[in-house]
């Protein structure tokens, strides 16, 4: 589209927080420049229902409706995914978002393409990972990729131009025994 040097691999990895952030602040970073940023949001829904409550599950699908050029797609339920035994929509619905970033590839929809949590639906058996070797390897030379979730493959890894692993070295969670936090972890 109108992105100047090249497009490589970005993987945001590891155990701690930080890894969406990182991607949407790259996306932020990507729109403000004028390129086209898609992300395509695996094992996510939009709409959340926490106890009697129903609004928007994470605050950057609203946030992102104000910049013209940057598109969040959800493609995930409302429902914690069973890692054990994932129920058949879960993976069709994991199998729809891997079509939409093959066919953002094939038709240049986007000069940045963030796969938020592919790793995570790679582990949990919802895309394979052959398809997600085969996602980097079809990347065209001028669109960027970024993919995050904890899990990454020794295969993504050693595929990907930059590789960051967020280390938990201390969580509110633990420490605290705080519960998620809407605006900070959601």
């Amino acid at each position: 589209m109108n992105q100047t040097a090249p497009g490589l691999v970005q993987v945001y990895t590891g155990n701690g927080k930080g890894k969406t952030t990182c991607a949407l602040g790259a996306g932020l970073r990507a729109a403000g420049h004028g390129l086209q940023v898609l992300v395509i949001s695996f094992m996510k829904a939009k709409i959340a229902i926490r106890g009697d409550t129903e609004d928007i599950n994470y605050g950057e699908f609203r946030s992102v409706e104000m910049i013209p050029n940057f598109i969040i797609i959800p493609v995930g339920r409302e429902t914690f995914v069973n890692k054990e035994n994932p129920d058949p929509v879960d993976v069709h619905m994991a199998q729809d978002g891997l079509r939409m970033a093959q066919e953002a590839f094939r038709e240049h929809k986007c000069d940045l393409l963030i796969l938020d949590e592919i790793n995570v639906a790679v582990e949990w058996n919802l895309i394979s990972l052959e398809d997600q070797l085969q996602l980097i390897n079809s990347k065209p030379a001028d669109i960027e990729l970024i993919m995050t979730g904890r899990y990454a493959r020794q295969e993504v890894i050693d595929a990907a131009d930059l590789v960051t692993d967020m280390r938990e070295v201390k969580h509110y969670f633990s420490e605290k025994k705080m519960s998620a936090r809407k605006g900070f972890e959601f």
